[in-house]
């Protein structure tokens, strides 16, 4: 708290309980551990017996734990005796006390998971004053503010709403928290209570992240603000709104309008935290695009946390810009997302950057990945450098292919040449084969398509040509598609495969193509496979682009997906743009 004030900045603890016996499972958790210790002991002893018995206590405790979990996320809400909840409300409030002496701000409640639960008449099947009629089962979450604001009488206290959305097919989303009717009369009771700010959230409890913190195109933008714009005008409090706010525009809107008196940022703020200062400085300011692959992804698979487009993001005190010590001129060759990114640092840090682009565009492969359902908002990572690189005095030259000749004129190269699709590996004969590269771009395609490869590209090639009403197939080697998809954008995928009859051949190894049929073998039993198809698509992967620089005098570096064997995904496009503009 003491470090934040000192940036004038406040601070609030958003404090929570899950809807599961944490105590319960966390002591088997814990002995479990402690079994698979002196299992390991017992090994290194060479006493096989005692670490036998050890091992299976271990395995035992730790299945029971997560079986035991498992039961709690569904029942716990309902089962939980009076006396566990009063013990988890007393402790939320000495967090509250505790927060209150250490200087924090404000405290949120987080109004779903156990409270959200108990408010849920989807999930609480309670017969006891804490379940049934509306009353009941916001009762404990009415108790739970009334805890904090007793431990904690200076603190600002929010409350976060969960409201159970409705699907444009009538099937609710999120189970934990409110349906929106009961969601504005509890928003009044907590008015009446004394609440001091109020913020209308998605529910959880869906099983998908992604419906609670929805990928690009899923969902439309601002989403929650219609529940939150009836909540509002209930209450006395302010009322805040989140959810797919991507822009400051379209938080100015809100304000403007009247139907929220906050805007949320989340997603946002790993893209670009400078928001609020940039705003105040009138600064451009880089856009989330909502992809959920460096924030929520590493969420779910309890990894750190990061932002694809931001190479600073969660390591600020070791990767910032650095100042230039001397100016230099720098060319970039190529306007894709790494030599972008590799301009733009350049330029920040005070060299002076000439951009050469041998199309009429900037932003290289992103203009093929906005193409696939639901990706046209990538493009914002462009739209971000069309405003930010003016701002910064980069010359863009499109139009331009640029030789050593040229280039040994700068006092420092970065090659950002990027890559091209690959050729098919295998014996191809009097077939149809265009490239998903030339599909993305406009090329025709007609009649069954064949889709080879189940990479990020394939799978979303084989999707934007399904809803083009073509019948299409995709073959990939691998047990499963998209192996690097985001786990919120493949139930979506997935969905639209099964609505338009897409047919996937996994653990398939494609050993020739004749006469437009596709010869394979199924790599787990090795029995043959034929596919037939109007068209092939080659999705098989990309090849880095070669630039002859023998006769380069200057310092050089290659960026993107021509600086390794490996061609690069957006996130590392960006970090080795990033790094290459940074060492200069």
């Amino acid at each position: 708290a003491d470090a934040l004030h000192e940036h004038d900045c406040k601070v609030a603890l958003q404090l929570f309980h899950p809807e599961y016996d944490v105590q319960g499972v966390g002591k088997m958790i814990m002995e479990a551990g402690i079994a698979g210790q002196l299992a390991a002991k017992a090994k290194a002893a060479n006493d096989v017996e005692e670490a036998e018995k050890q091992q299976k206590i271990c395995d035992e405790l730790t299945k029971g734990a997560y079986a035991k979990l498992h039961h709690d996320m569904q029942h716990f809400v309902t089962e939980a005796s009076v006396d566990q909840l009063t013990a988890i409300k007393n402790s939320i409030a000495q967090c509250a006390r505790k927060a209150q002496k250490a200087g924090i701000d404000a405290i949120e409640i987080h109004g779903d998971r156990l409270l959200g639960s108990l408010c849920s008449k989807l999930l609480n099947h309670r017969t006891d004053n804490y379940g049934g009629s509306l009353e009941n089962r916001t009762r404990y979450a009415l108790e739970v503010l009334q805890a904090i604001k007793e431990a904690a009488p200076s603190m600002m206290v929010e409350y976060k709403l969960p409201i159970i959305t409705v699907n444009p097919d009538g099937s609710l989303r999120g189970k934990g928290g409110l349906l929106e009717d009961e969601a504005v009369e509890f928003a009044k009771m907590l008015d009446a209570a004394g609440i001091d700010m109020i913020q209308v959230a998605q529910a959880n409890h869906t099983g998908n992240m992604g419906d609670t913190i929805p990928p690009m195109g899923a969902v439309p933008y601002n989403w929650t603000l219609g529940a939150c714009e009836k909540v509002k005008a209930v209450v006395s409090c302010p009322v805040a709104t989140v959810g797919r706010v991507v822009s400051v525009e379209a938080g100015e809107k809100i304000l403007e309008d009247g139907t929220a008196d906050i805007i949320g940022y989340g997603r946002s703020l790993l893209t670009d935290p400078d928001i609020a200062n940039k705003v105040e400085k009138g600064e451009c300011i880089r856009e989330c695009l909502n992809c959920n692959k460096g924030c929520v992804d590493a969420i779910q698979g309890r990894k750190y946390i990061s932002c694809v487009l931001n190479a600073e993001n969660g390591n600020e005190g070791t990767i910032f810009i650095k100042p230039a010590d001397e100016k230099k001129k720098v060319a970039v060759v190529g306007a894709g997302i790494a030599g972008l990114e590799a301009a733009r640092v350049a330029a920040k840090r005070g060299h002076e950057v000439t951009v050469f682009e041998k199309s009429d565009k900037i932003g290289g492969q992103i203009h093929l990945a906005a193409v696939p359902p639901r990706k046209s908002e990538i493009l914002r990572s462009i739209e971000y450098y069309e405003k930010i690189l003016p701002e910064l005095s980069v010359d863009v030259k499109l139009n331009t292919e640029v030789d050593c000749e040229e280039l040994n004129k700068f006092d420092h190269v970065i090659l950002a040449i990027g890559a091209h699709n690959m050729d098919l590996p295998m014996s191809v004969t009097d077939s149809n084969v265009v490239s998903a590269w030339d599909v993305l771009a406009g090329c025709e395609v007609s009649g069954n398509c064949a889709v080879l490869g189940g990479g990020l590209v394939g799978t979303e090639t084989a999707e934007f040509l399904a809803q083009k009403g073509l019948k299409v197939s995709i073959i990939e080697m691998l047990d499963r598609i998209a192996t690097g998809e985001s786990e919120t954008v493949m139930p979506l995928i997935k969905k639209d495969f099964e609505e338009h009859g897409v047919k996937e051949y996994v653990n398939t190894r494609v050993n020739s193509i004749e006469n437009n049929v596709i010869h394979a073998v199924n790599t787990k039993d090795e029995s043959e496979v034929t596919i037939e198809a109007d068209t092939i698509v080659n999705a098989l992967g990309s090849k880095k682009n070669l630039f002859d620089d023998s006769k380069l005098t200057v310092p050089f570096v290659y960026v993107g997906d021509c600086s390794g064997e490996r061609t690069a995904d957006i996130s590392a496009a960006i970090r080795s743009g990033y790094q290459a503009g940074n060492e200069i």
